[in-house]
């Protein structure tokens, strides 16, 4: 049997996307074929709009609609404390959870040589450089990488980074305390699937790297 190239199509592009297999991915194609025409043009508008209507906060590297992002640009954030995470999402369930009120850093993955994805790979070096800005009053980095081998990975290579910064300035004895999310974040668990009540004991739990 032949399909309809405009269903083999989508098809195709389902598959794509992380977690999607043929199956799904054939099921959601003809699930769409029954929804009317007008939601399925709000879906395509939707799809159009997102990278259009979106921009990268030149701070966080935040996912937003402004350049800074609401969050930096938010005068009642405690400016000495900056939350490192792997992706958006770690960063929407720390804000679900209502209990951190600094900034955040998204580094947008993680090391994972297999992968050939290294330090360059993702916002380290703007992570860095926001350390090195001479304006900056940040005076701890919570390190919120998730507790797999990869964000292990990632936590060991930033705070080995951070302390080659403290090293090398020697003005006015500048410290960054650095430190790592503690007891509440099962091994090999995501951070964008922790509930509200265990966020909340992974940053009051925190330990000093």
């Amino acid at each position: 049997m032949r399909i309809p190239k405009a269903i083999s199509s989508l098809i195709e592009s389902f598959e794509k996307l992380p977690g999607i297999g043929p199956k799904s991915a054939q099921r959601l194609t003809y699930y769409l074929l029954r929804v009317p025409q007008s939601e399925l043009n709000d879906f395509s508008n939707n799809l159009i709009n997102l990278k259009k209507n979106t921009v990268l906060c030149s701070v966080c590297k935040n996912v937003g609609e402004t350049d800074p992002c609401n969050i930096c640009s938010d005068n009642l954030r405690d400016k000495e404390t900056v939350l490192v995470v792997e992706n958006p999402l770690d960063l929407m369930a720390f804000e679900r959870s209502g209990k951190y009120r600094g900034l955040y850093h998204v580094l947008h993955g993680a090391i994972n040589p297999l992968d050939n994805i290294g330090p360059d790979e993702i916002y380290i070096s703007d992570l860095i450089t926001r350390l090195t800005n001479k304006k900056s009053a940040i005076d701890e980095i919570i390190i919120a990488t998730n507790p797999t081998m990869e964000g292990e990975a990632t936590a060991m290579y930033l705070t080995r980074e951070i302390k080659k910064i403290q090293e090398k300035d020697t003005v006015a004895g500048v410290t960054i305390k650095i430190t790592r999310l503690g007891m509440g974040i099962p091994t090999g668990a995501d951070l964008e699937y922790a509930d509200d009540v265990t966020l909340t004991q992974a940053l009051e739990g925190r330990r000093e790297l």
